[in-house]
């Protein structure tokens, strides 16, 4: 049977809806004929007569509108075809792997491609992955950023099924089919990126600037000239700050209060504020160059939050030893310079007003809580043992909290384990603290102000008061809502601050040969033996504990290294990597070495003999982590460079902890990050 193409819907409605009258003109004529026959015949001539011409013009009119229709459909079609081809806004057809299946022109004008095109892709944007498209049955639409030549696109990708066209098609099989293509489309946000952008670099920026050594360079100089140096000075920071079209104000005789835009932030950056650099150069015969501390605030949502945030950069910059310039915004903290040695003040005042507040602290106490950090050295029992003794001084009960002792710490614990002049309970662990702690109870942490690596992190949140004693500079990562913070980068050690401390405590104070002998200890391994990081205040801390009893000669006996630790050390030593004529990068194995960190840092030590070496860098792995540990003399910051790892420190000893990487990835971190650093000029 031939089959035929019929219309449907309201166009056939229309055309039949002629004889659909006729059939009610029947009707009407029907009802005619009863009541007057003869207005019936006459209407029933005019009924044929409609028929004939209706139906005449059905038939004849049907093949002519078919056409018509047709005609009209294909216009319609290549309409569509030309006006999508031609649409201003870039459009593309995917398969569903993300190869390219059609383009219209202004797509191919932001790919520079012809038309027929046929790649993925991914080929054309990188960012773009397979993950990236809407591949899964719940995914229908995705959108992301996207940079191309120098333009910025919004891309949105939205899934186009194909399973119904392919059910009701004729030329292909189609059972359990649910291919699709992915319709993509790119918008240039272009301009808007550049407003939103100048918006953002007209946006306020405040900054605080500090003279870290105002006094000491005064004094420094004669009298006479002293106005004429904090006239350069200021003449010298307003210069600079006025060609970055920023304001200054001086507030204080060495504070001043900067204003500027964040593109003048940015400029500063570039040039990893050389005002730094600059300052020192002015000198009228001053002995110490002047030497300044930069804290920035951006991006806060008012201004007063901008103003809080320069005033806790200022405060880092501040606690790392000054010489530096800190930004600080809601997301990152980040830090420039500090490639200058921290200057030794002659002055104790602080020392002494920092003694008075912790004697106060303590005496309102019952309980005194010590910590120092996790993996405790020398250093840092020496200085809780220094604190012990502040709190037995002023009857209190102290316990010093020590989870794990390593084989060099051993023989300074030795000293007070077993020893009857002492409570059993002096040294406890991290358990026990946290049973001990309460609202009556002090926390005192020591050698750390890094709250992730103390011995027991929990504490900080179970006890109220908490004071920290520290010379490590501090980083992103501090100890919030310490009652008193006392954190000098410029001390060689804590035993170092906590000696001093000791004498300002009590006149009549008296310390026993063990814990002279310990805080001793503390400082001669800190300095490497008096070779790094002293002062005249170190020789005096130094001094008042062999007053105390302290025996250089059992110091030493108990320090003395095993042979599997020194050979250890030797392994490392000969085992180093020169790597840029500069930087000495070994790995201590740790095998049969019951303290392979504390190993790794002495092979550190030693690698900085060796003629031509800038800074040292061995790695240990230990417990599941890689231990770094840095050293250097005075021409490289490795502080900076532990604190792109993760890690901080002083600028002549730092060290970080690595988790999740083998020692080759660690190794290899390690040198991107010296070679990145290299290129920006920070080291």
């Amino acid at each position: 049977m031939k089959k035929r193409i019929r219309l449907k819907g309201k166009i056939r409605t229309y055309l039949l809806f002629s004889i659909y009258l006729g059939v009610l003109l029947l009707v009407v004529n029907a009802g005619i004929l009863v009541l007057d026959y003869r207005a019936g015949i006459l209407l029933g001539f005019f009924t044929v007569f409609y028929f004939a011409v209706t139906l005449s013009l059905y038939f004849y009119n049907k093949p002519v509108i078919m056409n018509e229709l047709i005609s009209f459909a294909t216009q319609y079609g290549q309409i569509q075809k030309r006006l999508l081809r031609e649409l201003e806004l870039p459009y593309a057809l995917l398969d569903d792997s993300g190869k390219v299946v059609w383009t219209n022109q202004a797509f191919e004008s932001v790919i520079h491609q012809p038309k027929g095109y046929s790649k993925s892709i991914m080929s054309l944007f990188p960012s773009i992955t397979k993950d990236r498209l809407p591949n899964g049955e719940d995914v229908e639409e995705t959108q992301y950023e996207l940079s191309y030549e120098g333009k910025e696109y919004i891309a949105k990708f939205r899934k186009i099924s194909l399973k119904e066209m392919a059910e009701n098609s004729d030329m292909i099989q189609a059972d359990g089919y649910n291919g699709y293509l992915i319709a993509a489309y790119l918008f240039d946000e272009t301009a808007l990126q550049i407003a939103l952008q100048e918006v953002d670099d007209q946006s306020l920026a405040v900054g605080l600037l500090y003279l870290d050594n105002y006094e000491e360079a005064l004094e420094s100089v004669e009298e006479v000239r002293r106005s004429l140096l904090i006239a350069l000075i200021d003449r010298k920071v307003n210069k600079y700050i006025s060609a970055l079209d920023g304001i200054v104000k001086k507030m204080e005789k060495d504070k001043y209060l900067i204003v500027m835009r964040k593109r003048s932030v940015a400029q500063l950056q570039e040039s990893r504020f050389d005002l730094l650099e600059d300052v020192k150069t002015v000198n009228i015969g001053n002995e110490m160059a002047v030497t300044i501390s930069i804290g920035i605030g951006l991006n806060g949502l008012t201004y007063a939050q901008c103003y809080e945030f320069a005033r806790n950069a200022i405060d880092l910059a501040l606690g790392r030893g000054g010489d530096q310039a800190v930004i600080k915004t809601p997301e990152s903290v980040t830090y420039y310079g500090g490639k200058s040695q921290q200057v030794e003040k002659n002055t104790r005042v602080k020392a002494r007003v920092k003694a008075h507040a912790l004697k106060e602290i303590i005496a309102g106490k019952d309980k005194v809580i010590i910590m120092g950090h996790r993996l405790a050295d020398v250093d840092s029992f020496g200085a809780s043992v220094g604190i012990y003794r502040i709190a037995q001084a002023l009857a209190r009960k102290a316990y010093i909290v020590l989870n794990d002792v390593s084989n060099t710490l051993q023989p300074v614990v030795d000293l007070f384990r077993n020893n009857p002049e002492y409570d059993e309970d002096m040294i406890i662990s991290g358990s026990q603290a946290l049973e001990i702690a309460g609202s009556n109870a002090v926390l005192v942490v020591v050698d750390v102000n890094k709250p992730s690596i103390t011995e027991c992190p929990d504490l900080l949140r179970e006890c109220k008061s908490i004071v920290v004693l520290d010379h490590h500079r501090q980083g992103t990562e501090t100890i919030e809502n310490a009652t008193l913070s006392y954190v000098e980068p410029y001390a060689s050690s804590a035993c170092e601050m906590v000696s001093e401390i000791l004498q300002y405590t009590s006149d009549n104070i008296k310390i026993r040969t063990e814990e002279a002998d310990c805080m001793y200890s503390g400082i001669m391994i800190d300095t490497n033996n008096f070779m790094s990081k002293t002062g005249v205040r170190t020789f005096e801390a130094a001094a008042f504990l062999r007053r105390n009893g302290a025996d250089v000669t059992r110091v030493r006996k108990m320090f003395r290294e095993d042979a599997g630790d020194y050979k250890a050390k030797a392994d490392a030593v000969s085992q180093a990597e020169i790597y840029r004529q500069a930087f000495a990068i070994s790995v201590c194995t740790g095998e049969d070495v019951q303290s392979p960190t504390v190993v790794g840092a002495q092979a550190a030590n030693e690698l900085l003999n060796i003629r031509g070496i800038k800074a040292s860098f061995v790695l240990t792995e230990y417990q599941g982590k890689i231990y770094v540990s840095a050293r250097s003399i005075d021409e490289v910051n490795v502080q900076i460079i532990m604190e792109r790892l993760g890690g901080g420190g002083h600028m002549s000893i730092a060290g970080c902890q690595l988790e999740g990487v083998g020692m080759a990835e660690a190794i290899g971190n390690l040198k991107s990050t010296i070679d990145t650093m290299l290129e920006e000029g920070a080291i």
